[in-house]
């Protein structure tokens, strides 16, 4: 299933499940649905039109952040409609200030309790409780309406044993630790607080009605924190008037309904739900929507994802298993499996984790690029410090002897050999895992004069006999032996203590002992290569030989390959030090370090060495053995 096919089905699905917002939703058409983070059901609404009556206007405050109740100057905290299935009301939430019983106490002093009257608003008994905070206090909370009339009362009293007026978790509000709680009074819209002091004035006393589970959550440890609060959240049970022309409408609408259900209550108020398997606002005409074909729409959607998932994964298998086979993959499980394969199976690494190990390849872990590919720093899993090569797309015809390659390479292990530690054919390239060596290039320390570090002398021999050592052993003492094929300075790599690793084997070749190899396509670096293999194809291990002299030259003289001198710019190097020794001008292109700190029998042993490395017949050269011999010597 392609993306574009996936898109096109989700789209079909969607059309099928009502969008938010959209009409028959939670507010009247073209009305603004929240206010901040509180979301405003119509019979609420914000704007001319949008609200049942003056009651259900919201104002919304502070850069539309706060929505107010506007009738009554309340902060509105939640808006919730009613719901059958948690057998749940019709609530709004509001921040309501609280009582006071002087003056002198903080905030704005005594304040007079907010009045419902004439509205469809009461104050829940089931949610809400009257508190009074203070010492050794009497309150008394009373249903009254406005014309003077007292419906019931209740109260508590508070006192202060001692000195000690902890709140405490299990026994808070218990009417000994200076603070008590009751019940408020049933259907309470508007009220009045009487606080009594017992032997006289003591100071500030607070009562108010509070939501229920606010005083279970607030965390306090005594008096003074509750005293802090100048206002506090109260629940409020709502509905609509009945004999309206809306309720009215409302109320033909549920009769015979199976999506709408509506009944009068004793305060003259109308209340309406959505049947079970509807949601939606009860109180818009067609408010409530059937949620069976939207669940079955988002359970349409989540299959339709996973089967997209799955479907992704197996392309994703089938993907590199192709890469897996094209890379040669199936030629070295066969060399794995055999009873003569000595190479771990731990070699294959799977492409996730080095994605993971280099950030997804990204840029900034690149560590070199050329010819071959790209190197790249990673860390494995286990921790492991890697340099990861992603290589250039490989000729096909040539898999076989690219697997063979990687079969020899990973049986290197020599000290002075920058080790294979794994490959990935999984990839469209493949991925050649080798051990990270930290201090660069030769190259770099001889030549970019930004280096901290200055090769000395004795560490310029040091690294040329680990060198040659490294070829020498590629040459004769390895299983097959190897032509590097692509010896230059900046594939010699400086470990933590600058001993020389020679790298980069992608254009190695392994031959067999009496076999020269020859090839139609000339590789190497100019500056490096062997002129003889240039004119006749054939590659020898003398012409590993040439390209060692090269860099033994480098460290001579400190010159690039290619130089840059002005009155030799673009000259070989090699050919300028065979020039030079001719003349009997060696000393005048040693490096000045190593003219300071070598010996000048030393230094001219090494240029002869070097002369006989860059000999034009490659049969007059030394073998890598004996280059070594003779810098051990």
């Amino acid at each position: 299933m392609s993306n574009s096919v996936f898109q096109i089905l989700l789209l079909l699905v969607s059309l099928m499940v009502p969008a938010p917002g959209a009409t028959p939703g939670l507010t009247r058409p073209n009305c603004i649905e929240t206010c901040g983070n509180i979301t405003i059901p119509f019979p609420f609404g914000i704007g001319k039109e949008c609200f049942l009556d003056d009651w259900y206007e919201i104002v919304c405050q502070q850069n539309h952040t706060v929505p107010i109740l506007n009738k009554i100057r309340l902060r509105v905290l939640h808006i919730s409609l009613p719901n059958l299935r948690s057998d749940s009301s019709s609530m709004i939430k509001v921040s309501l200030p609280v009582i006071y019983s002087n003056a002198n106490c903080q905030g704005n002093g005594i304040i007079e309790p907010v009045s419902l009257e004439g509205s469809n608003f009461f104050f829940s008994q089931r949610w809400n409780v009257f508190t009074l905070v203070g010492c050794d206090t009497n309150a008394t909370v009373t249903s009254t309406k406005s014309d003077g009339m007292v419906f019931t009362s209740t109260g508590c009293r508070s006192k202060c044993a001692g000195t000690n007026t902890s709140i405490r978790r299990y026994s808070a509000c218990s009417g000994w630790d200076g603070c008590c709680q009751t019940m408020l009074p049933l259907n309470l819209q508007a009220y009045s607080v009487n606080i009594k002091e017992e032997g006289g004035q003591q100071g500030c006393n607070y009562a108010f009605p509070a939501e229920r589970s606010w005083f279970s959550k607030l965390n306090v440890t005594g008096l003074y924190d509750l005293r802090l609060n100048d206002t506090v959240p109260v629940e409020l049970v709502w509905g609509i008037q009945n004999n309206t022309d809306y309720s009215i409408g409302l109320h033909q609408s549920s009769k015979n309904s199976h999506v709408l259900w509506c009944y009068n209550s004793s305060l003259r108020s109308v209340y309406c739900y959505c049947r079970e398997g509807y949601d939606g606002n009860p109180y818009l005409i067609g408010g409530c929507q059937g949620v069976g074909a939207g669940v079955g729409a988002l359970l349409l959607c989540l299959f339709l994802w996973r089967l997209y998932k799955y479907i992704q994964k197996r392309k994703e298998i089938k993907l590199k298993e192709k890469y897996f086979k094209r890379n040669g993959g199936l030629l070295l499980e066969s060399e794995l499996s055999s009873p003569q394969g000595n190479v771990e199976e731990s070699k294959l690494l799977n492409s996730k984790d080095l994605e993971k190990a280099t950030d997804n390849f990204n840029e900034d872990r690149i560590l070199g690029q050329g010819g071959q590919g790209t190197v790249y720093k990673g860390m494995l899993t286990d921790g492991k410090i890697v340099a990861i090569k992603k290589s250039k797309v490989i000729d096909e015809g040539k898999v076989e002897h690219f697997i063979n390659e990687i079969l020899i390479l990973s049986q290197i292990n020599h000290r002075n050999v920058v080790k294979l530690l794994g490959c990935c054919l999984e990839t469209e390239v493949p991925l050649l895992v080798y051990e990270f060596i930290p201090n660069g290039t030769l190259y770099q320390h001889l030549h970019d004069p930004n280096k901290e570090f200055h090769v000395s002398w004795d560490t310029r021999l040091r690294i040329a006999t680990e060198i040659s050592g490294a070829l020498f052993y590629l040459h004769s003492a390895a299983s097959i032996p190897i032509y590097h094929r692509d010896i230059k300075s900046t594939n010699i790599l400086l470990d933590e203590k600058y001993r020389a690793k020679v790298a980069d084997f992608g254009t190695s070749k392994s031959v067999s002992l009496d076999q020269t190899h020859v090839t139609t396509l000339v590789q190497g670096t100019f500056g490096y290569l062997d002129p003889e293999y240039f004119q006749s194809n054939q590659f020898t291990d003398k012409s590993d030989v040439y390209s060692f002299g090269v860099v033994l030259v480098e460290l001579l003289t400190g010159q690039k390959p290619i130089l840059s001198l002005r009155e030799q710019e673009g000259r070989s190097l090699a050919t300028y030090f065979i020039i030079s020794t001719e003349q009997n001008q060696l000393f005048d292109i040693v490096d000045a370090q190593v003219l300071k700190e070598g010996k000048k029998e030393e230094i001219t042993s090494v240029a002869n060495l070097a002369k006989k490395c860059l000999h034009l017949n490659g049969r007059n050269r030394p073998t890598m053995k004996e280059v070594t011999l003779e810098l051990e010597g």
